[in-house]
């Protein structure tokens, strides 16, 4: 194979294979962030928290089985190769929340609803891919870098560096997540959990194979929707000039995914803004969801499923800080400026 594509074809299709799952899950499986935040916060319901669980868990438990069979060194990833800040992991993980809660969606749920046609999410996409690219090599490049220094980290950032292996931590989270008879009951979202933990286990696998196999040094990753969503911007725009990668993949896949699912349930149809003051709303916060996946090193998917993969100490931190700023974010859409009861 690779005697016939360049290696960043060949990571694109790793890409485009998992992001074609995870599009899918999104539009048959109903798997979103901010809708597992919102069904838990305000309609009293915990499934689709649990099937976040769900994806949580196989992620894990399929990550641990590559570890231990010497199939992937997880040292690799970006994750656990570079220093730790928790105050990023806080700080961009409450930007990160609160611009998903004005915008409606993070960048995978967006690129998920682009794909069934809503052109309002549209926006979303390109304005956070633009804040994502200002952050991390325009204007606010330096002052990122100032504040937090990338370095390589001098010690694993993992649990696994205490001990803890993905398969016990993989398991615990299954039974939490399955424990609700309700939602053993519904094999539907179980079945999409899965499907999205074994996306995130494929991009790993597919890029740790191909790091070995590539004359030329590939990086290992897996997937995330914040600095994929501007390399396709780029991409797009200067092909002649640039390479594909595993982000740009990953990218079109979900786009493909999600217009497959809508199509195949008869939900595809094109949607646009009619209204200013939520079209502000949703470009503020697609900037603030760009800028703070940037400083938190991932999103929902990026921090959330491929760095909790890893145990990486970032992903809990910045989990409940993302799911904090959606907290507030909701309430202030829902209560206006005032918190008070």
């Amino acid at each position: 194979m690779l005697d016939t594509f360049e290696p960043g074809t060949i990571a694109a299709l790793i890409g485009l294979f998992g992001g074609l799952l995870l599009g899918l899950a999104a539009r048959l499986g109903r798997f979103c962030s901010m809708g597992a935040i919102e069904d838990a916060l305000y309609q009293g319901s915990d499934l689709r928290a649990r099937q976040w669980g769900v994806a949580i868990g196989v992620a894990m438990i399929g990550t641990g089985a590559m570890i231990s069979t010497g199939l992937f060194d997880p040292s690799m990833s970006t994750y656990l190769s570079m220093k730790w800040y928790p105050l990023a992991s806080i700080g961009g993980g409450l930007l990160f929340g609160y611009g998903m809660a004005l915008a409606g969606n993070c960048g995978f749920g967006a690129l998920a609803r682009l794909g069934g046609g809503d052109l309002r999410n549209f926006v979303i996409v390109i304005v956070m891919g633009l804040a994502t690219y200002v952050t991390l090599n325009g204007p606010l490049a330096a002052l990122r870098v100032a504040l937090f220094p990338p370095a390589p980290a001098a010690a694993t950032p993992s649990l696994m560096h205490w001990g803890l292996s993905p398969y016990v931590a993989g398991s615990l989270v299954l039974v939490v997540s399955l424990w609700s008879k309700a939602f053993r009951a519904n094999g539907k979202l179980i079945l999409w959990g899965a499907v999205v933990g074994l996306a995130v286990v494929s991009g790993w696998a597919g890029t740790a194979w191909l790091s070995i196999a590539a004359f030329e040094a590939e990086p290992v990753v897996s997937h995330t929707f914040a600095a994929p969503i501007g390399d396709a911007m780029f991409y797009v725009m200067t092909s002649s000039a640039t390479s594909l990668n595993f982000g740009v993949g990953s990218v079109a896949g979900v786009l493909v995914g999600a217009a497959i699912g809508s199509l195949f349930k008869g939900h595809f149809r094109w949607e646009a803004c009619e209204d200013p003051r939520e079209l502000k709303r949703q470009i503020l916060g697609a900037a603030f969801m760009g800028v703070g996946a940037v400083v938190a090193f991932g999103c929902t998917v990026g921090q959330g499923l491929s760095a909790m993969s890893v145990l990486a100490y970032s992903a809990p931190v910045t989990m409940i800080s993302i799911i904090a700023g959606a907290a507030l974010g909701l309430r202030q859409l829902i209560y206006g400026i005032s918190f008070a009861r």
